[in-house]
């Protein structure tokens, strides 16, 4: 079972947007969405439209995401 998370314990959409500018050349990135779900893989995001995807190879999927969907990010590394 998953939780949603409340809207007052979600990080500002420019913090989000710092993690993913670094994000993007890490091999593995963990996105955690506001549905509760997480997925891992390397990330795109392009800022302009504020969207990107999370493609995790060894699974052979892709999952595309937009900034507002996402409660936080977890840099390898930084796990």
């Amino acid at each position: 079972m998953v939780r949603r998370v409340p809207e007052n314990e979600l990080p500002s959409i420019e913090e989000l947007i710092a993690k993913l500018k670094v994000a993007h050349t890490k091999s593995v990135v963990r996105l955690h969405f506001k549905d509760g779900s997480s997925e891992a893989g390397a990330v795109t995001y392009v800022e302009r439209l504020g969207t990107g995807r999370v493609i995790d190879v060894t699974r052979e999927v892709a999952r595309d995401y937009n900034i507002y969907d996402l409660t936080g990010i977890d840099i390898e590394g930084e796990i």
